[in-house]
């Protein structure tokens, strides 16, 4: 993995940011944000934290010409799942689909189009008052901000509401920047997935997705985030996910990692409600020469709060690692209980992982543990599964499967493991995932476990 200099300047221009800024009809005071984004984009470096620099393994990106204000003909999609909202993201924009009955309850939608043409003040409000960025790349997904919706689940709607997100690349030097605010009532249930992809056709150049999620929940809330992100090795990546909890509701963050070129996962919950859980789960398997930068960040300021995050990244060929979680009990955070737990299995000797567990400890009435290892595969197991009949190569396989199947049996969700097999056995051959339409396999309805409306939804590792 030679490194190389990237002009950012190349990557995009004042001018290319003014051209998206008309296109998208932005107020003055948000063209002056992208400017002023824009700005921070050119001077921030990758990584804001020096002792983190050396890990970004993020060489070799070069998003020279990317043009945020192209368009093209919309995706075709799969059969839609009955009582699912369908939210797609591609060349002609973001476009949603609501069914009736959802509407009638109250469940409200607006995408992008509509947020804007409701002129500054909708537009500030969709945005949020969030952090100014402080690194390079996160500057860059708020400049270029051109996809996105707004969805709001009423109080006390008992009934799971299943949420189908599509972002799909399908344009040369594409640039598709999503914002999301999702708000979850008091009561509510929300089930929502996530999924990336390419189309067939290789395009010229490296191409740009980057996703925010801003997710508050209400008192007694049940959120399940299921990512799965399987773009082609021309797709460079940015998702930062923010939330903030309510008292005694529950968040599932759920990512699944397996194509891209560069990605870089950023997860911040502030577990602010008295009572409220946080899992975080994420898996990885990485192959090529690509690489993925995680950092989760779970911060209790509340009292009986429960946090886990569990990382498994498996590696091969010259792939390349990185994930950190952080732990921060404040003074008031009594009665917390966190646990960080970050592991990867190396299966080449050119293939590389760090991981970085750190805990900080503000409050002494808590528990807080962390475990972390880096290793290549057992060869004991291996040589145990020779003698039962498997080749090598199908003995490594079956053992790194298994290794990310401790993070997909932990997913409230049903059948997890079984439901990405699918594109982790393409990508351990040597395929990629792309989108073909009509007859694409995308996520099929999902049942999150223990739940059919029942007030408890089961989370297996619970640390209680």
């Amino acid at each position: 993995m030679a490194s190389a200099a990237p002009r950012y300047d190349a990557w995009l221009s004042a001018e290319a940011v003014a051209a998206l800024s008309e296109k998208a009809g932005d107020p003055s005071s948000t063209a002056r944000e992208r400017r002023e984004a824009h700005s921070r984009f050119l001077k921030l470096p990758l990584e804001p934290n020096p002792l983190y620099r050396g890990y970004g393994y993020f060489s070799n990106v070069d998003l020279a010409g990317l043009d945020p204000a192209a368009s093209g003909p919309a995706v075709a999609l799969p059969p839609q799942n009955e009582g699912t909202v369908r939210v797609v993201h591609d060349a002609s924009g973001t476009r949603g689909f609501v069914p009736p009955e959802l509407v009638s309850a109250g469940v409200r939608f607006r995408a992008f189009e509509e947020i804007w043409s409701g002129g500054e003040a909708d537009i500030v409000a969709f945005l949020g008052k969030e952090e100014e960025a402080t690194d390079r790349l996160s500057a860059l997904g708020s400049a270029l901000v051109n996809r996105g919706y707004e969805l709001e689940l009423p109080d006390r709607y008992r009934a799971p509401v299943r949420v189908a997100d599509y972002a799909v690349l399908s344009l040369p030097h594409e640039a598709i920047s999503i914002h999301r605010s999702v708000r979850c009532g008091v009561g509510s249930q929300l089930l929502f997935t996530e999924e990336v992809f390419s189309t067939p056709e290789v395009p010229e150049g490296q191409r740009l997705h980057a996703s925010s999620t801003s997710l508050t929940t209400g008192a007694d809330a049940k959120v399940v985030y299921l990512g799965v992100h399987s773009p082609d090795m021309r797709t460079v990546s940015i998702y930062r996910r923010r939330a903030t909890t309510g008292a005694n509701s529950r968040i599932a963050w759920l990512w699944n990692g397996m194509g891209g070129f560069r990605t870089k996962v950023r997860n911040q919950s502030t577990l602010a409600g008295a009572g409220s859980e946080v899992t975080d789960l994420q898996t990885f398997f990485g192959a090529g020469d690509q690489s993925f930068d995680s950092s989760v960040d779970l911060t209790h300021t509340s009292t009986d709060t429960h946090g886990q995050s569990i990382t498994r990244g498996v590696f091969r060929d010259q792939a390349r690692g990185m994930s950190r979680g952080l732990v921060r009990i404040e003074h008031e955070a009594r009665k917390t209980v966190a646990y960080v737990s970050e592991h990867a299995m190396l299966l080449s000797k050119g293939s590389r992982s760090d991981t970085i567990p750190i805990l900080e400890i503000l409050c002494r009435d808590v528990k807080a543990t962390h475990s972390t290892s880096v290793a290549p595969v057992d060869p004991e197991k291996v040589f145990y599964l020779e003698s039962r009949g498997f080749s090598q190569p199908a003995a490594v396989r079956l053992i790194a499967e298994g290794f990310l199947a401790y993070v997909h049996e932990r997913a409230p969700v049903a059948g997890l493991r079984e439901l990405l097999y699918p594109l982790l056995a393409a990508r351990w051959d040597g395929r990629e995932v792309p989108w073909t339409g009509p007859e694409f396999p995308a996520l099929p309805p999902l049942e999150v476990t223990g739940t059919e409306g029942a007030p408890e939804w089961r989370f297996d590792a619970k640390l209680r």
